[in-house]
């Protein structure tokens, strides 16, 4: 159910942009800026929740994670400004970017010996919650207005929230003294930044983030330049987030399976290259054949995530690596969609943008040959809290 809230204000509002503009006053200019925060308030949450975590446990983390999800989807319907619209979007963002760092070593703590399937469980929760949206945000946007299309999902953040109450008092306060999945000793903070794998995760994870959040901003917006409806561009980017179920299913058992995975890597950028080349030339050529690719080639996003886990012996080293690999993730990727935005406006054509976007799968094929090598976290110099782990 956590899950389930992590991606819902991305593609809710996706569709809607250009209509929300129209009502409140925003232009062209500021679809990139809302582009863009989901990422930079992602990578501030991978930094920022390991400070929560010590502070509150993982458990009170996420279920503070899932009021500020469903507290921001709901005050942001209100909103009557650019300003106002931007700051709640910023508050839901950040509570689902605190989920997605908590809920990796949430899943170390209580699924050790089920890691590939209860990984897939989550992710699958991760792609519905990007695929229902954008199919219905248009829809409901029709029926009843685009507040109502934007405030229903605050509904799922607050019913996700219930479990954890649950879990808590089942707890009883012990939650906040179990470390079992906190990277407890100072220096591995320290040491994770000086790790060639943590940067390689970091580098595929924040790039696959950086072309998958551009892709969302303006595949609407590239399609109605060539002659679609707005209609069809929201089912354009539910079709695209409903493509990475497949991985979600898949790739965590595939990678689990894999001593070094990195050829899936390589299929993957191989993909995106291919519906690149299809949105440039023939946009509206076989739409539907570029879209599928290119949801296929966001693959390395639960790959990512399963590494995680699959890189590291300890419960303190899924967190450090969780909280890393996001952090700077979603901070390298935070430019994605304003800059591919910015390289239209200058250039008046998609050309150059989808270059950029080219630029981004090499530095993505460059970190994943460190993130796939079969080693793990703790026994890399400069790690070795994971050889005294109790």
């Amino acid at each position: 159910m956590s899950a389930l809230t992590l991606r819902s204000a991305v593609t809710a509002f996706s569709p809607l942009a250009e209509s929300i503009g129209a009502d409140i006053g925003y232009g062209t200019a500021i679809v990139g800026v809302f582009g863009m925060l989901p990422t930079v308030m992602f990578g501030f949450a991978g930094l920022l929740t390991p400070v929560l975590v010590r502070r509150f446990g993982l458990e009170r983390t996420v279920l503070i994670a899932m009021l500020l999800a469903g507290t921001g989807s709901l005050v942001r319907a209100f909103a009557h400004g650019t300003g106002e619209l931007l700051g709640f979007s910023a508050v839901v963002l950040l509570g689902m970017g605190v989920g997605n760092v908590v809920i990796p070593p949430l899943v170390k703590r209580y699924f050790a010996d089920r890691l590939a399937a209860i990984s897939s469980l989550y992710i699958v929760m991760v792609q519905l919650s990007t695929v229902i949206p954008a199919f219905i945000a248009v829809p409901l946007e029709q029926a009843h207005g685009w507040r109502i299309s934007l405030g229903v999902w605050a509904l799922v953040g607050f019913a996700a929230a219930v479990p954890w109450l649950f879990v808590l008092r089942d707890r009883e306060g012990r939650d906040k003294h179990d470390v079992t999945a906190l990277p407890a000793e100072s220096h591995t903070t320290t040491a994770i930044w000086r790790s060639p794998l943590a940067w390689g995760m970091a580098a595929m994870f924040g790039m696959t983030s950086l072309t998958t959040y551009a892709i969302f901003a303006w595949l609407p917006k590239i399609l109605a330049d060539a002659g679609a409806s707005a209609a069809f561009g929201g089912s354009m980017v539910g079709l695209f987030a409903l493509m990475g179920l497949i991985p979600a299913l898949g790739a965590p058992t595939v990678v689990s399976r894999m001593r070094n995975p990195f050829p899936v890597v390589v299929g993957c950028v191989a993909l995106f290259v291919a519906a690149f080349a299809g949105l440039l030339i023939a946009p509206m050529g076989a739409p539907v054949l570029w879209v599928i690719l290119l949801g296929l080639g966001p693959s390395t996003f639960p790959m990512a995530l399963t590494l995680i886990n699959l890189r590291t012996r300890t419960p303190q080293g899924s967190a450090a690596l969780s909280g890393f690999t996001q952090g700077v993730g979603y901070a390298l990727a935070s430019v994605g969609p304003l800059l591919f935005g910015m390289l239209h406006s200058w250039t008046g054509g998609w050309l150059i943008p989808f270059e950029m976007l080219g630029v981004a799968l090499v530095i993505l094929l460059i970190g994943a040959w460190q993130a796939c090598k079969p080693r793990m976290l703790e026994d890399c110099p400069p790690f070795r809290f994971g050889a005294r782990a109790k």
